[in-house]
């Protein structure tokens, strides 16, 4: 009895040691294999390198309509955030307003919160100024007097540089006595946020035509690459393979060709941006200004390629779960 225990102990001893993998170990393990497979299915893309090279241009040009949009809605937006911190107020004032009392006014205005300074232009240097911009200054040495009232160009503080608090400013200035006219050119710059807004919404509506087209051809070209595979599907069925293991190349190449087209949309964006900046550069010289057109930062451009390649992953999975079902070995 004892000599069968002691072997049976010795058979247990010499038994191999079945090693079990960490957690840290399985993941690490997935995570390699996952990264085996994105590259695998990159270079399956190229073996067919026309067909890939049209398919990605065609989702880079569906994408970089988009992308190209919202570059030029963020330098219009700067345009006109621009314009509206540019806006000032000319208070033009009764001609028989002493000097004091214009001191005694612009001390008033100097006590308006929403009010950042106050600038004086006497009845003297407003038709100065005028000589030199209207090239009459012969004609109007034959005045008899002054026409021109003095002005006060009010700059109004930060947080009321927009239409609301403009109209409010306006409403308040019109009710000190010593002010004959209030002038502020505010009506177009609303109409023409009116139309950038319109446009904005239009822009919105044709994006999302777009973003659907990128869909649609990933999706249809995920399916003919499962029709022209349908033999191997069949084999792979017929070993044991599960739907989810043969589904997975199909959606890294799916988010492989979102990926690319964002990429190319991201060039797209780029290239224009350079093309256009001299263009702009002259045209604000025109006009005196100085402005620089921004292309897309770091994280919108890591935003682009995120999009591109959740697009493509969805419309896979779309696909896939469409047509691989129909598929069974015989």
């Amino acid at each position: 009895m004892n000599n069968s225990l002691g072997a049976s102990k010795r058979k247990l001893s010499g038994s191999p040691k079945i090693n079990k993998v960490s957690f840290f170990g399985r993941v690490k393990a997935t995570i390699s294999q996952h990264i085996h497979q994105l590259v695998h299915n990159f270079m399956e893309l190229w073996k067919t390198p026309f067909a890939t090279s049209m398919t990605i241009l065609v989702l880079g040009l569906a994408l970089s309509l988009p992308t190209v949009f919202h570059v030029v809605y963020k330098n219009v937006d700067r345009v006109g955030g621009q314009w509206e911190s540019a806006s000032e107020i000319s208070l033009f004032l009764k001609k028989d307003l002493s000097e004091e009392q214009i001191q005694v006014l612009i001390n008033k205005l100097g006590l308006y919160e929403n009010i950042e300074t106050v600038t004086y232009i006497s009845r003297h240097q407003a038709l100065q100024e005028f000589k030199e911009m209207s090239g009459f200054s012969k004609a109007l040495n034959y005045l008899d007097e002054n026409p021109l009232p003095a002005v006060l160009i009010v700059v109004p503080v930060e947080s009321a540089m927009n239409s609301a608090g403009t109209k409010l400013l306006v409403a308040n200035l019109e009710r000190e006595q010593d002010i004959d006219l209030v002038r502020i050119d505010i009506d177009w710059i609303e109409k023409l946020q009116a139309i950038f807004y319109l446009v904005v919404d239009i822009v919105i509506a044709i994006a999302t035509l777009l973003l659907l087209s990128v869909l649609l051809i990933v999706s249809n070209t995920i399916r003919l690459n499962i029709l022209n595979q349908r033999a191997e599907i069949e084999v792979l069925k017929l070993v044991g393979a599960t739907n989810r293991f043969i589904q997975l190349p199909y959606l890294y190449i799916g988010a492989w060709y979102g990926f690319l087209g964002g990429v190319i949309a991201w060039l797209f964006s780029t290239i224009m941006v350079i093309w256009l900046e001299s263009g702009v550069v002259n045209l604000t010289g025109l006009y005196k200004a100085k402005f620089e057109i921004i292309s897309l930062t770091f994280n919108e451009s890591i935003m682009l390629l995120f999009i591109g390649a959740l697009l493509g992953l969805i419309a896979s999975f779309i696909s896939v779960k469409q047509y691989l079902v129909t598929i069974e070995p015989k």
